[in-house]
């Protein structure tokens, strides 16, 4: 006779288009990306609140201050993964995280906290937000198959959907009671659960059977060959992975211009920092409930269906519409309903098929060109899209206007998705 826990996962099996062996790794990598975009999610909306309190005319000097910082960060990656493991170097990763956490919670509560403690959590999270998520999808990158990413990554991107309905719930429950500072030391719990998820999933590779037969996996305690800045050398030396990089900085470009236009309207609507908290907030909460169900849903069956390349191209193709619009009425309804379809667009299918194309290539590029493209060049293309729109500004465009502007650009990454999409399926797997 089934018993309820027979049956749940007899449908979890059917839902997400799963194979037995494959249900433990899948869990504990939920498990694993609900802990760090719960994490995200409950710090975003006080960085978004510190953006705006250092003034919004600011912002173009603090996203160069995060590309700044960014830029040793990719060469002692470099070197540190050629001297440990990931089974060593991933959790190691995270208790520095958890560590930092643990001490900008000292300073906020101290006689130094000011606006600068603030820019600097600000060029913290900058760093944080796109260095974790990077690794974690490297590492998934690492233990699944192309098959078995088309058939998992967007169920396994549902929980961190699920983290980021479940920050913004956190944050709005708890930050009136216990204060938005103590909310920090949850974060660190909620880090050290990624440590545990990291050693559950390398355990299982090890005792087997392997989530993925991954041929070119390093033995155990080695590390990668190669230079510390082999990551960027293997970028520009691969057309494959050069596509990815003209990918990302067109998307970059996009989110950038948009985020500040949704910066300029906000700051005009709202007098209040909590009523601009409370948006964020919320904004936050709409598009991750609107993404869960896509992921779980849609995104397998859309890369499965009608392929990869419609997978990648479908929200650029939205966007270019929806910035005409913009451009017509450059209300603040219209960029926040524009913000919301964007974002869950890209969580629920353009990343997850955006990681998909890097199971064809060799570890070195799943973790150091990889963390090269996810890092510096997504934070190249915000600072040069912040100088952009302050010089399109400052000569007299509108928001209007530079919407309008934006319009073209949405097209080029339309064809440049469309193309990588077909690269990858003809990319063989190594």
């Amino acid at each position: 006779m089934a018993t309820p826990a027979s049956i749940i996962k007899r449908r979890l099996l059917r839902l997400v288009q799963l194979k037995e062996r494959e249900l433990a790794p899948f869990l504990w990598s939920f498990l694993y990306f609900f802990a760090i975009m719960c994490t995200n999610y409950i710090l975003r909306p006080l960085r978004d609140e510190i953006g705006i309190m250092s003034g919004v005319d600011n912002l173009k000097w603090v996203f160069t201050a995060s590309f700044v910082v960014m830029l040793p960060m990719v060469p002692l990656f470099g070197w540190l993964t050629g001297r440990f493991h990931r089974a060593r170097l991933l959790p190691l990763i995270y208790l520095f995280f958890a560590a930092n956490l643990l001490l900008f919670y000292l300073l906020f509560r101290s006689p130094l906290s000011g606006v600068w403690v603030g820019r600097a959590f600000f060029v913290w999270n900058s760093v944080f937000n796109l260095f974790v998520i990077s690794i974690f999808w490297s590492f998934m990158a690492d233990l699944f198959t192309p098959e078995q990413a088309g058939r998992l990554f967007g169920a396994i991107a549902a929980g961190g959907s699920v983290g980021a309905v479940s920050g913004p719930l956190i944050t709005s429950l708890l930050a009136t009671s216990i204060g938005p500072l103590n909310l920090l030391p949850i974060c660190v719990a909620l880090l050290l659960l990624a440590v545990v998820c990291i050693k559950a999933l390398t355990k299982h590779v090890a005792d087997g059977p392997s989530a993925s037969p991954s041929s070119n996996a390093k033995p155990r305690g080695q590390g990668l060959s190669g230079n510390i800045c082999a990551g960027a050398v293997r970028v520009f030396r691969s057309p494959y992975l050069m596509g990815i990089v003209i990918f990302i900085f067109l998307y970059t470009t996009l989110s950038t211009i948009l985020y500040f236009e949704q910066a300029h309207l906000i700051r005009d609507a709202f007098a209040s920092s909590g009523e601009r908290t409370r948006i964020f907030s919320l904004m936050d909460l709409a598009v991750n409930i609107l993404t869960i169900s896509a992921q779980l849903f849609i995104t397998s069956r859309i890369v499965n269906r009608l392929g990869l390349s419609f997978a990648l191209a479908i929200i650029p193709l939205l966007l270019a519409a929806g910035l005409m619009f913009l451009g017509l009425f450059p209300l603040l309804p219209v960029i926040l309903g524009l913000q919301i379809i964007r974002r869950a667009g890209n969580y629920a299918i353009t990343r997850p098929a955006r990681e998909m194309l890097y199971t064809v290539v060799p570890i070195e590029d799943k973790y150091r060109s990889k963390n090269f493209i996810d890092t510096v060049v997504y934070r190249g293309g915000d600072v040069s899209s912040g100088w952009l729109f302050s010089g399109l500004k400052a000569v007299g465009l509108t928001l209007s206007a530079i919407a309008l502007v934006a319009v073209p650009i949405s097209l080029l990454w339309v064809g440049v998705a469309w193309s990588l999409g077909k690269m990858k399926d003809h990319h063989p797997v190594t």
